[in-house]
């Protein structure tokens, strides 16, 4: 490492903070991955306990830093307190739940189909089979949370949890809270007694680093959370290796959100009052932020779109997470408000100091959403389009020919059953994620919950990088055929697997999924 011109930034000002950070150069990433490997037989054979107190240890290292991790991570973020104590939980709260995931066994997926030796015309050979830890995976931290999808978030607490060695790539927008983190990680793993390179961390700016962490051989799989460019970019990077590797990247999405009729008759206004607090919740800057209102013409939809348009303007603006986002969310508003088919509804308040995010609200008819696919583009912050639709067919064609998303979302009463009975495939098609009568912004970290959704709101759709699901992205199946029981894993002995899931030649015989 060595020291560079890099500085933390406090977002609220702009101006750096403390002394120039040191930084990894793709030397170190060599040194890093290679440590990784080298640890990556020892931690993937540790057994379930002991994999699932290390999850937990992480989880007690990071409350052990205190008010230090929440001071610095507002000062970076410029999210509020309350916002990172919460994010904090969270963190734990995941890291946890995967413990739990591990000490089941479920995700092993274990099978056993006996031999038939008898079995006319061939006899069927003994089969068992379990889920094994890919390799070493490179995890990416966001910008938009700084503790629950960054450094020990999501993907890290997954992977390891599969049995993975992780190398950070820590988000250039939070390197101090990074650190202290990561500074987290290698306390557990010490305490844990496992190798060092089961956990990595590189600081610094650029592409550079993120560009030969992926490239490395060692690298098996990648995780990322950030704008569809960065992910695509990954993707790409992945798919041009000699061996290539999957990408599971969490890019774009701007969440519809469909009012139906009665709802909006008996609740319009009430209704529009509630989008605002979700569209304005953290500057807007969450992935499942309401970015698309679709609605049929009437009298409820009026009074939605006043009583938006009245809370919107007393919101207030919010220090947005860097300069960088903050001026990419204003060309994203001046593209809506100089389109000629784009109406501005109204606009949050004006504020004084660095990257202070203004909201927005825009209305347009389906006809002009439908014939410019840029009006479904998303931007990032606190931004959204209503479009006007005539009648239930033109909001189904709006639907349809929308690109895929991580949520989507249904108000509505008894009487729009049938209306949104209708939707609900189409829906099944397009997002991650279906909610009823609630708001997108907030993902419960939970067994069902899917945080994912068809291209471009992810770059695998068949994945979800929230909730214990997301560990089988870094796991893959091998099938052990014939061999004798001193060479096969433990819990694929006859008797081994205990309390985890068996599947006994198609039939659950043991535990129960987790």
């Amino acid at each position: 490492m060595e020291r560079t011109g890099f500085r933390s930034i406090t977002a609220a000002t702009g101006e750096p903070a403390g002394e120039p950070l040191a930084t990894h150069g793709v030397a170190d990433v060599e040194a890093v991955c290679a440590a990784a490997e080298a640890a990556f037989d020892t931690y993937r054979s540790i057994d379930n306990e002991a994999r699932a107190a290390f999850l937990e240890k992480i989880g007690e290292e990071i409350v052990a830093l205190g008010d230090t991790l929440i001071e610095t991570a507002c000062r970076e973020s410029g999210l509020p307190r309350p916002r990172i104590e919460g994010e904090r939980g969270r963190t734990v709260g995941q890291l946890k739940l995967f413990a739990g995931v591990v000490r089941r066994g479920g995700w092993m997926g274990l099978r056993i189909d006996p031999a038939m030796p008898d079995r006319a015309p061939l006899p069927r050979p003994d089969l068992r089979l379990r889920m094994i830890p890919l390799g070493p995976v490179a995890v990416f931290g966001a910008s938009n949370f700084p503790l629950a999808f960054s450094t020990a978030g999501g993907d890290t607490a997954s992977a390891l949890a599969a049995g993975c060695p992780v190398v950070v790539k820590g988000h250039p927008a939070h390197p101090a809270t990074g650190e202290l983190v990561a500074g987290a990680i290698r306390a557990a793993v010490k305490a844990c007694g496992l190798p060092e390179g089961v956990f990595g961390h590189l600081v610094g700016p650029g592409n550079e680093l993120g560009q030969a962490l992926v490239q490395d051989p060692r690298i098996t799989a990648v995780g990322f959370t950030g704008s569809r460019g960065g992910g695509l970019a990954l993707v790409k990077l992945a798919q041009a290796r000699e061996v290539p590797i999957p990408v599971y990247a969490e890019m774009s999405s701007i969440n519809p959100v469909v009012l139906c009729p009665a709802a909006l008759s008996a609740r319009g206004a009430a209704l529009g009052t509630a989008f605002v607090g979700s569209l304005t919740m953290g500057a807007g800057q969450f992935c499942t932020n309401p970015g698309l209102v679709l609605a049929v013409e009437g009298e409820g939809l009026d009074a939605f779109v006043s009583a938006a348009a009245e809370a919107l303007t007393q919101a207030e603006p919010q220090t947005m997470l860097t300069g960088g986002i903050h001026a990419a969310y204003e060309r994203g508003l001046q593209d809506l408000s100089s389109h000629d088919k784009v109406e501005t509804v109204a606009r949050g308040k004006v504020g004084e100091g660095v990257a202070r995010g203004q909201a927005a609200f825009f209305q347009t008819d389906a006809q002009a959403f439908l014939a410019d696919a840029a009006l479904g583009h998303e931007v990032f912050g606190a931004s959204s389009i209503l479009v006007r639709c005539r009648d239930a067919d033109e909001l189904a064609a709006v639907l349809k020919a929308a690109e895929g998303q991580l949520t989507a979302t249904i108000h509505m009463d008894e009487a729009d059953t049938d209306f949104a009975a209708k939707l609900v495939p189409v829906l099944e098609r397009k997002a991650g994620r279906i909610l009823a009568n609630g708001w997108p912004t907030g993902v419960e970290v939970a067994h069902a919950m899917v945080h994912g959704g068809p291209f471009p709101a992810t770059s695998d759709g068949r994945t979800t990088s929230v909730g214990s699901l997301a560990i089988d992205r870094f796991l893959r199946p091998v099938s052990y055929q014939n061999l004798s029981a001193a060479l096969l894993p433990a819990v694929l002995r006859d008797g081994g697997p205990g309390d985890a899931p068996l599947l006994l030649d198609g039939t659950l015989v043991a535990g129960s999924a987790n």
